[in-house]
């Protein structure tokens, strides 16, 4: 394949959502790029539905890495993508967020002479043991070009010592993603009338390890929660991910009648659900 100008690399369903911007913008502005896709998300039937929904074009490669423990999984993922930046040789490569396709694409982009730029740099928990706390201060240390969402997250890297040259304070692509699908989803999604909604309702996320993986705390939360369904009188609607539903499995837990579990939404679906939903519970960053 030619070179390219900008090699996006992403692996996940919510790094295609956040990048769909960049992705549009580069097309807008008739600039060479390529999409590689590390497989870190690895079911086929939901990320060509992403693709196809959201119009964009299929990745260039696909390098089908799929689960596996952190170690293996980013070894897997900085191998494929060296690979193709060392053919490519673009002047630029872009990730965003803080999965182990974002450090396997600085990592490996930091090792050869191609300058890497990192999309929603900054985000701090200030909680080491999470693994994406390791991957996003990772990248944001070995990125030439640090795109900061707000001026709070540009201040958490010059206390790190990252000089001002390299942060530029751009806002977040993911309310760019809104902005621009929103209008497609209130054409195409039915989902309210799919789930029987007809009235006000509450809307639940929850599906982080530190959360779902323990069962004292996950069942402090569903009660937590279906206090709240009550006390609001409102039905709480769960789109619940399969980590979370196998360890309600796993652990034996009851749901409060108050919580509704409903299969996962695609994109489109699950905008038209936030956008008319009365109050938004999440554990997402």
């Amino acid at each position: 394949m030619a070179k390219t100008d900008v090699t996006v690399v992403l692996g996940t369903r919510p790094e295609i959502i956040k990048l769909s911007p960049v992705i549009r913008a580069c097309e807008q502005a008739g600039i060479a790029y390529s999409v590689i896709h590390t497989g870190q998300h690895y079911s086929d039937s939901l990320d060509s539905v992403f693709f196809d929904q959201l119009e964009l074009p299929t990745p260039d490669y696909h390098l089908g890495v799929g689960s596996g423990t952190h170690g293996k999984q980013t070894a897997e993922m900085l191998a494929g993508v060296e690979e193709i930046i060392l053919e490519e040789e673009p002047e630029i490569v872009l990730v965003q967020g803080d999965t182990n396709s974002v450090l396997a694409g600085a990592l490996a982009t930091s090792k050869v002479d191609i300058e890497l730029g990192h999309i929603e740099a900054g985000l701090r928990s200030f909680d080491r043991s999470m693994p994406e706390e390791t991957n996003r201060v990772v990248t944001d240390h070995v990125g030439d070009y640090l795109f900061t969402p707000t001026a709070q997250s540009a201040a958490y890297l010059r206390e790190e010592g990252i000089t001002d040259e390299r942060i530029y304070v751009t806002g977040n692509t993911v309310v760019d993603a809104v902005k621009q699908n929103y209008e497609l989803a209130q054409e195409k999604s039915t989902v309210r009338e799919e789930l029987g909604i007809t009235g006000e309702f509450a809307l639940l996320t929850a599906h982080r390890a530190e959360n779902v993986d323990n069962k004292d705390r996950f069942r402090s939360l569903l009660s937590g929660v279906g206090q709240a369904a009550i006390e609001l009188d409102l039905e709480m609607i769960y789109p619940i991910h399969p980590r979370a539903k196998n360890k309600l499995k796993e652990f034996e837990l009851d749901v409060p009648d108050q919580i509704r579990l409903v299969d996962p939404q695609d994109y489109l679906d699950f905008l038209t659900l936030e956008s008319t939903a009365t109050v938004i519970l999440t554990d997402s960053g």
